[in-house]
Parts: C-alpha cells; structure tokens; sequence
C-alpha cells in the first residue's frame, strides 16, 4: 500500500482515484475549488438548473467500466442514463432541417435523403465508413493505452481519404476536416454537418486532421446518452464511489509544486506550506512548469504542448434560458443551426475574435430536475468562441450584444423564444478560467491521430519517475469519456508498472 497524492478533482483524477484506491492505495485528492467535477458544473436558479460542462454522454462503457471495477453497485443502479433520441436536429442556412436518430446507421442514411435529397445519405454513409476505418486503426493506441514512447506511429492520419485524381496535376487526398467535407462530402449541408462536429470538441474543421472523422463516427455508432439530473448526477455518482473506497478529498486545497526527492516526485506542497508525502503525485489539471521549478517534465521525444495550426484551444459560450410555457411533448434534445458562412465563422473562432454568425447548440432536456414545474423549460444555448484574453469575456457590454446573437439564432430551432424568456444568465471562458483554473478558460479538445502528431496530449507518463499525468489534457484528451480513459490508464500504469498496455 502505498500512499498517492492527486491534483485536482476532475473526472480523469477522481477516476484514477477510485481504481487506486480499489487496488490498496491510500489516496488523498487536492482540489483548488470547494467541489469536485472539474468542468462538470451545474447552475441553478429559481428552481431552474443547467449543465455549464459536458451535457451528454458518448462511451458510457467507459464509466460502466469504472464502475464495474470499483465496486459492486453498476453504473447504472447509480444514475438514469438514457438515449437520445433524435440524437441531434439540424438546421441549416437555407431552411432545411434533418432529425437524426439515435445509434442508427440506416436511419440517419434515410432521414438525410429524405431532408436532403436522395443521394445525401448514401454520401455520409460511405463517409462513415472510411470514419469507421479510422476507429479501427487508431482505437487503441489513440485511446485505450498509454502513449507509447513511439507516439510517431500516430502521426500518420487514420482516415482513409478518397484519391482526388487531377488532368496534369498529383492525385490528392483530402487532409483536413474541411476538406474532407468539400471533397467528400457533394452537398454543403453535409459538410456544414461535419464542421458541427469539429467545432463542438473545439477544434478547427480548417486545420484539424480528417482523422477528426472518428468523432461523428463514435457518436452515431455507440450513441448519445443523457444523465438524468445532468451530467453532475455522473460526476457526483463517481464522487460518491471515490468516498465509498476510502479516497480522501481535502478542497480549498491548492497545490504550488510537485516536492522532488532523489529525482522522483515525492510528494506535494499546497499554498499554505504543507508539504503532504506521496510514493506517486497524480496531476489532474493542465501541466505548467512551476509545479517542479528547475525540473523539466517531459522526456525526449515526447509530445509537448505545444500550440496547435490555427490557434489554440477554444472554449465555450453558454446562455442559460429560463422560459415560461411548457416544453413541447415534440421538441429535440439537441439541436444545431448552422450558419450560411462556416469559413468566416472558423476564421473568427481560431482567429480570436468574435463569429458574427456562429454555430449555436440548442439543448432542451426532457428532465424534471431542471425546471421548477412543468409550466417552464430550462433551455441552454452554446457556441463555441476564442478564449479568454484574445477576446475580453469580462465586458459586460459584449457579452450581453453575444447572448442576444446566439438567442436570436436559437430563434430557428425554439419559436417564440423571446416572448417566452424569464430569465438569462451568460457563462463565458471568463466564468470556466475562474471556477475551474482553466488557462483562458479554453476546454482540451480530444487527441486525434495525423498532422504529424500535432493533435496528440501530453502522455500520461512524465520524465518524472512517480508523476502521472490524467484528465483533458493528458492522453488521450478531452471529453468525459476521454478523461475517464486517462484515469484507467494512469491507475494501470501505477498498479502494473510501465509494462501496462491498457485494456485488452
């Protein structure tokens, strides 16, 4: 039994935590803030509560798993999950709208040639395919096992892109999401789609790799599923598992350096001076170099973090509607309107400014617990936007001109917004940098494989013998499902040793 120090509270950490735990470990978790979940927020008001973090669930085997390994209880005798379905409404530029349904392959073919125009599913159900040779040949390595010291092999991308084959000129493939989606992808609806996708993990359909497939790919193939109570309800669920094997939290907790002794970390020291021992320190938030002064973490040749093509990570735009009237028995769990201008709408994002036209999300969950009665409806809008810093998310006058672009947007998926609003409450990466110590409040999009290894996180092992890096921005990246990875790996690769490969 050794004694394991974590940093931070996010859902990575509190998963590794639990499987340490489970495996003898005496395990302390410090977290900065006075709760747990990291990112995994909830606001309320009035009796009406929103999700300020993830709102669905994708992978749910991931927190199945934990489950399953820590304890006797089953994920779901813990918390409601349940399909969405339709798992997302479009809403395009020129008036279409398509419903897709929920983990179904021929019906998203049929619900697209019926919206679209026959030929439009055929389209992204071969598109599909390629994705779902991309999940072949990535899966594992990209997700399931730590980062190998050759991560190099993930720099090639997985997708295979049709030859594009020119009069005098190279054939070409597609490298890129956008080009995935004008290449690929005849209709601009279809590639509208894709760069919603994209967008919605915060990264730039112009410059992300077409590897980037993988991620509608593992929607509608594995499904999208709500928590009921809201996705707290999954981070309380794994809080509440954490205590029930002994894991200790100590909140209001900030932790200055990772103590080194003999060239291993040794323990942790907090703001006020103490120093807590440890045989292994967990580190569950972003790296910085001033958490081992003079010591430099990563090993040569691992992956860095380092700046991506086209900017840095984005973060998130919410706007949290309370409404009077009902919701409608027919109204849609998820739904995106998509602007005419996705090219000016990524050039702003990844630029550092603001999309005059952006991308919203319009979620409207069927949940009691979000709404004071059944006379009222909680609805959330979100887009996502530059970060904290190149754009001044503590300007009132900017976030109240913002809040009303994305509601009058959300106009087309909700009618009569307006006259229906209560109530308006804005959280911008201003509110995430603050709660939850975010670096300009940006949200860690998930690894992808290509762009010679540019999309990759920093692995979980560290040049440090004894620190472990999980959570979003470590391997395999953000996400909820994504940090729950990271969480089995680190607890494999402290259990097992460096001979861990992950689940088999």
């Amino acid at each position: 039994m050794a004694r394991i120090a974590v940093i931070g509270a996010g859902m990575g950490a509190m998963s590794a935590a639990a499987r340490l735990a489970v495996a003898g470990h005496r395990v302390t978790v410090y977290e900065r803030s006075e709760t747990f979940g990291g990112s995994v927020g909830r606001h309320a008001r009035d009796g009406f509560a929103f999700d300020t973090g993830p709102s669905l669930l994708h992978l749910p085997a991931v927190y199945r798993d934990l489950f399953v390994k820590t304890g006797k209880e089953p994920l779901e005798r813990c918390v409601t999950l349940t399909q969405v379905d339709p798992a997302s409404r479009h809403v395009f530029a020129d008036g279409t709208a398509v419903s897709l349904p929920n983990a179904s392959r021929a019906g998203v073919v049929d619900a697209l040639d019926g919206a679209l125009g026959q030929g439009a599913g055929a389209s992204w159900g071969a598109f599909l395919d390629r994705a779902g040779d991309a999940w072949d040949r990535s899966r594992r390595p990209l997700l399931e096992e730590p980062l190998r010291p050759d991560w190099q092999v993930l720099a090639r991308d997985p997708y295979p892109a049709l030859v594009r084959r020119r009069l005098l000129r190279p054939a070409s493939r597609a490298g890129t999401v956008a080009e995935v989606g004008s290449r690929e992808l005849a209709d601009p609806r279809l590639a509208a789609l894709l760069d919603g996708y994209a967008l919605s993990y915060g990264l730039d359909p112009l410059h992300a790799p077409a590897g980037a497939a993988l991620l509608p790919y593992m929607e509608e193939t594995f499904g999208s599923w709500y928590v009921s109570g809201g996705t707290r309800a999954l981070a309380q669920a794994v809080y509440e598992r954490c205590l029930a094997r002994k894991v200790e939290f100590v909140f209001g907790a900030e932790v200055t350096r990772v103590v080194e002794k003999d060239g291993r970390a040794a323990g942790v020291e907090l703001a006020d001076g103490t120093v807590a021992e440890a045989a292994h320190v967990v580190l569950g938030a972003r790296p910085h170099p001033g958490l081992m002064p003079g010591q430099e973490i990563w090993r040569d040749g691992d992956v860095t973090v380092q700046p991506r093509p086209g900017g840095g990570a984005a973060g998130r735009f919410l706007v949290l509607l309370s409404l009077r009237g009902a919701r409608p028995a027919d109204a849609v769990h998820r739904t995106l309107v998509h602007p005419a201008d996705g090219a000016a709408e990524r050039a702003a994002v990844f630029g550092g400014r603001l999309a005059a036209h952006p991308t919203v999300t319009v979620l409207r969950p069927d949940d009691p617990s979000t709404r004071p009665d059944a006379a009222h409806e909680a609805v959330t809008l979100m887009a996502t936007v530059a970060p904290h810093g190149p754009v001044d998310w503590t300007d009132a006058a900017l976030r109240a001109r913002y809040a009303d672009t994305l509601i009058d947007t959300a106009g087309a998926a909700v009618p009569g917004l307006r006259d229906r609003l209560l109530h308006a409450e804005v959280r911008t990466p201003a509110e995430t940098e603050a709660e939850t110590g975010a670096q300009a409040g940006s949200v860690p999009p998930p690894a992808l494989a290509g762009a010679g290894g540019g999309y990759l996180h920093a692995g979980n092992r560290t040049r440090v013998p004894g620190l472990l890096l999980a959570g979003g921005w470590a391997h395999p990246g953000g996400g909820l499902a994504h940090a729950g990875m990271s969480g089995t790996l680190v607890a494999g690769l402290i259990v097992e040793g460096d001979g861990f490969r992950g689940s088999q």
